[in-house]
């Protein structure tokens, strides 16, 4: 029997379902030929079957950076060196799993780590582990509408869509393995925020001062009092700190670079991240996208060096405080700072789906005079682009 081996040559890996069935095949058949401690050799893009790793890493390897060129006679994964090199393979009929929407997110995610680990040096990706193992897992016995992970992150939108609590979220999470015992889910919120985190769904809490002097982090991260006005970073009690360590304030930042890097993941976004180049309006007396503004002229003649290249983002930058609980009558009130993407069309740019949320800044008043120490994490990470 000849193996189909066409599906190597995809290059659109995350939206092939030929692909993944074609992976899945392959790392069953190579399975018999692991040495003892459970290693195979790897025949992905940057390995070049010159590194050894387990199956769970080969597969996460393969899907990443693609399958090598050339590698038509299987001979490190147990195909006879006296078969035919060019002769092509029939996969299993079917496949492992349906097609399932989540296999382009997660294709998305960990595309941007790829240039990281080129130069490093392949790494096993660990992180993504559990990504994978939600991914191949079926919701429920006899269901392939649903992957484990899929259900999890449309159960995770409706919580965001209704305001649930967290314990709400626990109860019904309980209540769901209670009524459907074979049902493969995770036990808790908690469980549940560190596999949204792995997805790029996560953000860094940054302590602040009470009077919003400073924050602690870098070089202040050991203090424990402000270097300004010598606050406690804890909230006291009688005088002294209580038994667990809870600060005045949280500061919830998003990093940007990541999602300024899946704008570029695919030929349609990095089409696009271009239009204002060549997207100006003919008509002078018509301004339909800030590009046609004089500012944005002036600011190409003033930095010629930056302007010289498209690809460069050009970012707007705008915060106004909200009540988060919905009551009118709490004068409590936070503060989101979000980013617009002026590189992209304006029929494009304000959608939501293209802002991005990078501070969210606490209350219970407004920052006023000291937003710029909240902006330091947002300003420090852009200069580092």
């Amino acid at each position: 029997m000849t193996i189909d081996k066409s599906w190597t040559k995809i290059r659109r890996r995350g939206s092939s379902n030929k692909f993944w069935n074609g992976l899945q095949h392959f790392l069953q058949m190579v399975k018999p030929f692991v040495n003892n401690r459970g290693f195979i050799k790897c025949p992905c893009r940057r390995c070049l079957n010159n590194a050894s790793h387990q199956l769970k890493d080969l597969e996460s390897h393969i899907f990443r950076n693609g399958f090598m060129f050339g590698y038509n006679q299987w001979i490190h994964h147990g195909e006879p060196a006296t078969a035919n090199a060019g002769t092509t393979v029939v996969g299993p009929s079917g496949g492992i799993h349906e097609r399932d929407e989540m296999f382009d997110v997660l294709d998305d995610i960990i595309s941007e780590d790829a240039d990281e680990d080129a130069v490093g040096g392949p790494s096993s990706n660990e992180q993504y582990d559990d990504l994978f193992a939600a991914l191949r897992s079926k919701l429920y016995p006899g269901v392939s509408s649903f992957s484990s992970l899929n259900f999890l992150v449309k159960l995770m939108h409706l919580k965001f869509l209704n305001k649930w609590t967290n314990k709400s979220f626990d109860e019904l999470l309980k209540l769901l393995k209670l009524a459907f015992p074979k049902i493969d889910l995770v036990e808790s919120h908690y469980e549940a925020k560190k596999l949204m985190t792995k997805m790029g769904l996560g953000y860094s809490s940054i302590h602040v001062c009470k009077n919003d002097c400073a924050l602690f982090w870098k070089k202040n991260s050991l203090k424990d009092t402000c270097p300004v006005c010598s606050e406690s970073w804890w909230k006291l009690q009688s005088g002294k700190r209580s038994g667990k360590n809870v600060p005045h304030k949280v500061l919830r930042y998003f990093p940007v670079g990541p999602r300024l890097k899946r704008l570029f993941t695919t030929s349609k976004t990095t089409k696009l991240m271009q239009w204002h180049s060549t997207g100006k309006s003919k008509d002078n007396d018509v301004m339909r996208h800030p590009v046609d503004v004089k500012s944005w002229q002036e600011f190409d003649k003033r930095h010629p060096q930056f302007a010289g290249d498209v690809r460069n983002v050009r970012l707007g930058l705008t915060a106004d405080g909200f009540n988060p609980f919905g009551n009118m009558s709490l004068s409590y009130s936070m503060w989101p700072v979000v980013l617009t993407t002026y590189n992209l069309p304006p029929w494009i740019c304000m959608k939501a789906e293209y802002l991005m949320l990078s501070l969210l800044i606490p209350g219970p008043q407004s920052p006023s005079k000291d937003m710029d120490v909240f902006l330091r994490p947002l300003i420090d990470e852009l200069k580092e682009l």
